[in-house]
């Protein structure tokens, strides 16, 4: 079965479950090693710390040991003999615990040696010195070898347990540092731990991915491609309805843009004969009308015109809902689609008087020329609606970081700032500027942003009547770069 074929909450529970099992792993060995090297502490701790006492008592002991037989050597008194006695058992009790709790043979040796040292000042030297009348030299000199015998046994004793303790300490240290080895390289596991997380990371979100760029192109209008998937059941069912709303969404597109141009059709051919005959009659080619009929011609023909600007508005508008007319893409001269716009707006510049503003940039940009065309013609017209009698309107062109941004401002009453987020709206007009003659359909700035937002760029609008500074809108488009003179 393949990986891709489990559902997100198995994938989520198999990552979470490769992801923890070697750090558990790895936090018991650890706790294991740590345990284990606390408990041999522990042991050679308690080893040593027994090893010095009995060597202690060993010392203390012999010291009284060597005293009481002095004394008793000198007073004879049975009391000293006795309490040398009962000493001497003491230390042989030491040395045999010496013997019983210490693993290491020369340490045994070393306390039978003593222990054999012992019993002869107690079964041999005593009791030949209890036979000799007078302290002399016969008498305490082979007692004072003894003892000193007992001495250098015990210093043995001493040089061999600090070895002991040495040899303890240092296995200390090793277990110490085997275990922070064995540690440090369990710390291994973190970084294989990390990559298992990130492929299960990579193996989730990137059909989320996928699915979220579908749904960005739905919400651009782009009905065109088919959205599929190949991630979990999940993901293949949100694909799947996916798919089944955009096949819908695409077929209702195709029959709105059908029918919007159908309409159009129909009304423009009886529309130019309405307004050929209006013009006719208005000139006076077919006889002489009074005042009272030219007027009435003179509405007629003002009413077609709105009514002719209406269609167009509403076929570019057509154009927004076709997304199959954004396919084809051209490298563009901004300043050349500008002009182009000028020129097809000059009766309407001429007759409000306006005076135009433009900073020429040798900017190129890759888009479709007709959608960048519609989108400054209608902020141009918006431009021209709303400014006085000789007004100026300034167009102006920048690149910046491969992105042009071209602003056209004007002169006129603005936008209130309750109003900035109606003004994109399919079919919203704000208030009409005093006198103007011309009439729009408030499909203009709706065009201006779906188009711009088509192209993969974004529209900005600054206005604010209660300053009087006019409306200036800037839009931003992608691909756009310096052009290079040649020569």
């Amino acid at each position: 079965m393949s990986i891709k074929n489990f559902s997100i909450k198995s994938l989520t529970l198999l990552g979470f479950s490769l992801v923890a099992t070697p750090l558990v792993i790895a936090l018991l060995f650890g706790a294991s090693q740590v345990n284990n090297l606390a408990k041999n502490s522990e042991g050679a701790i308690i080893d040593v710390a027994t090893l010095l006492d009995n060597q202690q008592l060993l010392k203390s002991n012999q010291i009284k040991m060597e005293r009481n037989a002095s004394q008793y050597l000198v007073l004879r008194d049975t009391a000293l003999k006795e309490n040398y006695i009962k000493i001497s058992q003491q230390i042989l009790l030491i040395t045999q615990r010496l013997i019983e709790v210490s693993t290491d043979e020369t340490l045994q040796k070393l306390s039978r040696e003593y222990t054999a040292t012992v019993t002869k000042l107690v079964n041999v030297t005593i009791p030949t010195a209890e036979k000799k009348l007078n302290n002399d030299a016969a008498i305490t000199h082979p007692i004072q070898n003894e003892f000193n015998k007992l001495t250098d046994i015990y210093e043995k004793i001493t040089l061999r347990g600090n070895e002991i303790n040495t040899q303890y300490i240092n296995n200390i240290k090793r277990d110490a540092q085997d275990t922070r080895d064995v540690m440090i390289q369990s710390l291994v596991i973190i970084p294989i731990s990390l990559c298992i997380a990130i492929l299960f990371i990579f193996l989730i979100t990137t059909p989320l991915k996928l699915l979220t760029h579908s749904i960005l192109r739905l919400q651009k209008g782009k009905f065109d491609q088919k959205i599929q998937s190949t991630g979990s059941p999940e993901i293949q069912e949100i694909a799947q309805a996916l798919e089944n709303m955009r096949t819908r969404l695409h077929a209702l597109e195709l029959q709105k843009s059908s029918f919007i141009r159908h309409i159009s059709h129909e009304l423009k051919t009886p529309l130019a004969a309405i307004r050929e005959g209006t013009e006719l009659l208005y000139d006076n080619s077919v006889g002489q009308l009074n005042p009272e009929q030219q007027e009435i011609s003179h509405i007629i023909k003002d009413s077609v015109f709105r009514l002719q600007q209406h269609i167009e508005d509403l076929l570019d508008f057509n154009i927004v809902l076709d997304s199959t007319s954004l396919q084809d893409s051209e490298k563009i001269l901004i300043d050349d689609v500008i002009n182009q716009v000028i020129f097809e707006q000059k009766l309407n510049i001429q007759r409000n008087n306006i005076e135009l503003e433009i900073t020429p940039n040798n900017i190129q940009l890759m888009s479709n020329r007709k959608q960048v065309a519609v989108i400054i013609d209608n902020l141009l017209s918006n431009a021209i609606k709303y400014s006085p009698d000789n007004g100026i309107i300034v167009i102006t062109t920048t690149l910046i970081e491969d992105q042009l941004q071209l602003t056209v401002s004007d002169e006129g009453i603005g936008i209130s700032d309750e109003n900035h987020h109606k003004i994109f709206d399919a079919f919203y007009q704000g208030p009409p500027p005093e006198n103007s003659a011309l009439k729009g359909s408030g499909l203009g700035l709706t065009i201006v942003k779906e188009l711009t937002l088509r192209l993969s760029g974004h529209v900005e609008l600054h206005s604010n009547n209660q300053q009087q500074r006019g409306t200036k809108i800037t839009i931003t488009l992608p691909r756009a770069s310096e052009l290079k003179e040649l020569g």
